[in-house]
């Protein structure tokens, strides 16, 4: 809320105007500028919102210095530690961790509703085999609109209750038929018998040839990396989620945007780009100590992916704990590949190294991420999908916050114009 005792004073062409300061209940601050272009008739600029803020959240509380992330005011560190998924989402979405009867009901709303429509799931057949998954995941999220049409309303809440339990359901399902179709695999059908995560695996691995048994130790890695991706705050997936929201578009076009910004190789794809990078330093040799003189040399095009992290810049708290999850599910399931060995290698030699650590390189969400992505036999053009079921609960909860608060307004950005000024048009015949 704005705090109408302190205010920032701007001064244009001689002339003073006071804008009032809004301070958050971490104590951040903010100048509120809204009546900027009508009082004055200047606009900011602001390339990639770096210094900008478009909303007021209670949701996700991120300090990138002092390494703090923290959802509804719950630490991170202790959410991954004693906490549920769905425990979780139930907590971004609606505000508060559930009660027993409350998560139960949560829980039995969304089992009963993983199963997709059988004319939903005939849209597979019409993508080519090597459709990436994310195309599919957004093509079919984006459709679900023309299949539940008793839901579109976002003004009204049991239908947007109901498309919160739909989307919850059904994506782990959407995601593991897109995998399946691509493999030239049988569907596997999701299992009301098994919980959340264990289901989804069973869909992506299991044949009807023959028993499939999720591992208990998988289940639970795959439960802490979607409490880890669950929420972020103001990204770039998320805040396109509130974009289209903004223009009072249904939770599924909107939650399909959000798949199609997260996608991008700067965005969710980074995973996928460390374990493509590995890749190319095992086709060239193995040499790790080659690569990391490269990542040193101005002149070098080589970039250590997964290193690092845009907000956070002494530590990302969500690297630490996936770091001890991926050390257990390497020894646990005794994995051993070329690509993870260059991995280790390569983790040790960024935090040994003055550079890196003088610059705050450090092995981020990514890196460790896509190892155990890999270990537990995920294709690698999967693991923005699975980006993408953890992130859901945070998109749904910032579209909810949104179009709760009755102030939001439809988005739309300034631009300082570049181009030509007026000029006649030159008829055809007439241009040299």
């Amino acid at each position: 809320m704005a705090d109408t005792k302190k205010t920032v004073q701007l001064s244009i062409d001689g002339k003073n105007y006071d804008y009032p300061v809004i301070e958050g209940s971490e104590k951040e601050q903010a100048f509120d500028i809204g009546n900027l272009r009508a009082q004055t008739g200047y606009i900011t600029m602001d390339n990639g919102f770096a210094n900008t803020s478009t909303c007021t959240s209670a949701i996700t509380f991120l300090d990138g210095d002092k390494g703090i992330l923290r959802y509804r005011g719950y630490p991170i560190e202790q959410l991954a530690e004693k906490s549920s998924f769905l425990e979780v989402a139930y907590l971004l979405i609606y505000g508060n961790l559930p009660t027993v009867a409350e998560l139960t009901t949560f829980t039995k709303e969304i089992t009963k509703h993983t199963l997709l429509r059988e004319d939903l799931v005939k849209l597979y057949d019409g993508f080519p085999r090597d459709a990436h998954p994310m195309a599919v995941l957004a093509s079919v999220v984006s459709a679900m609109s023309t299949f539940y049409q008793d839901s579109l309303n976002p003004k009204d809440p049991a239908q947007v209750q109901e498309s919160i339990i739909r989307l919850m359901a059904k994506l782990p399902t959407i995601a593991a038929f897109a995998y399946k179709t691509s493999i030239g695999q049988p569907r596997i059908y999701p299992r009301n018998d098994l919980e959340y995560c264990s289901n989804f695996m069973n869909m992506m691995f299991a044949v009807p040839s023959e028993p499939f048994q999720v591992r208990p130790e998988i289940a639970e890695v795959m439960n802490l990396l979607l409490i880890l991706h669950a929420d972020h705050e103001q990204n770039c997936s998320t805040s396109t989620v509130r974009m289209i929201g903004s223009s009072a578009a249904n939770l599924f076009a909107s939650i399909a945007g959000g798949v199609c910004a997260l996608w991008g190789p700067l965005h969710g794809g980074a995973n996928q780009e460390v374990m493509e990078m590995l890749q190319t330093i095992h086709n060239d040799g193995g040499d790790v100590d080659k690569y990391v003189k490269l990542a040193k040399d101005k002149n070098s095009t080589f970039r250590l992916m997964g290193f690092g992290h845009r907000v956070y810049k002494n530590f990302d708290p969500r690297a630490a704990i996936i770091k001890k999850a991926c050390d257990k599910v390497l020894t646990t399931l005794n994995v051993k590949t070329p690509l993870l060995d260059i991995a280790k290698r390569l983790e040790d030699a960024a935090l040994k190294d003055p550079y890196f650590i003088e610059r705050k390189l450090y092995p981020n969400v990514d890196f460790y991420s896509g190892i155990i992505y890999s270990a537990l036999n995920i294709p690698v053009n999967m693991f923005t999908v699975m980006f993408a079921l953890g992130r859901l609960p945070g998109w749904i909860s910032h579209w909810k916050e949104m179009n709760d608060s009755g102030t939001a307004k439809i988005g739309r950005p300034r631009q300082i114009y570049t181009g030509p000024t007026a000029r006649d048009y030159t008829p055809l015949q007439a241009r040299k």
